[in-house]
């Protein structure tokens, strides 16, 4: 066995010091206080957010997350309980109330969860662990660039250079989804939040607004406050445009 000098090992004992600062300078989620928020985990299932380890009156099934959709939908294939109030439930005591609506989801998911769920709470989308942090106390900017909207969460987008105000949609697996006559794709110059994202593949469609999907959220750390109603997201360096 190789024994180490002290010098080597009190040279690599303040190099983990110096990088354990700087990820704790790096990171907008730093100093969180201890219970004000519950982590559970997710997969990308066809680049949409499935919430698996959570549970609908008790049980368990495909759950997509629904940043933008104002009520939580089940499939009428998932049998909910009796009468009109139903449970969320996720870690291990934390339950939320659910009034959800019932539609056919053509077998994508049983349940698409709405921001009733979180009520006037704030989650966190951290893509690259695979974890939502439902908070408690609401945002925490940290280094985030913060985007204060009125009805949908949104936020800003360059596209050719013109400001598009983009609803954040989970359920959608595209990169971005812009008003047009027809149903088409084109390139286009995306920046967001400073990231410039360069020339992308993005899809035109008959909607009403723009709607920026998680091919490109997936790039950074995403926070949900629908009690202060503000957007905000931090380039995580760490995974690659």
């Amino acid at each position: 066995m190789r024994i180490l000098s002290k010098s080597t090992v009190r040279a690599t004992a303040i190099a983990l010091a110096f990088f354990s600062v700087a990820c704790a300078r790096l990171a907008p989620w730093r100093k969180e206080p201890v219970g004000e928020e519950v982590n559970f985990a997710f997969t990308l299932q066809g680049n949409l957010i499935a919430l698996e380890t959570l549970r609908i009156d008790d049980r368990t099934g495909k759950f997509l997350l629904g940043s933008a959709a104002p009520r939580t939908v089940v499939d009428p294939r998932f049998t909910l309980s009796q009468g009109d109030r139903h449970a969320l439930q996720f870690g291990e005591k934390q339950t939320v109330r659910l009034y959800p609506s019932s539609q056919d989801l053509h077998g994508v998911a049983d349940a698409i969860i709405g921001v009733e769920a979180w009520q006037n709470r704030a989650i966190s989308i951290d893509y690259r662990s695979g974890l939502v942090t439902y908070q408690k106390g609401g945002i925490r900017p940290g280094l985030m660039d913060l985007y204060p909207y009125q009805v949908e969460p949104r936020i800003n987008v360059l596209v050719d250079g013109r400001t598009v105000a983009a609803i954040v949609d989970t359920t959608s697996p595209d990169t971005l989804v812009l008003p047009g006559p027809t149903r088409e794709r084109r390139s286009a110059r995306i920046t967001i939040g400073g990231t410039d994202f360069g020339t992308i593949d993005v899809q035109y469609a008959p909607v009403t607004e723009a709607r920026v999907g998680n091919r490109l959220l997936s790039r950074f750390l995403v926070t949900i406050d629908y009690g202060q109603k503000v957007v905000g997201l931090w380039r995580d360096p760490r995974i690659p445009l």
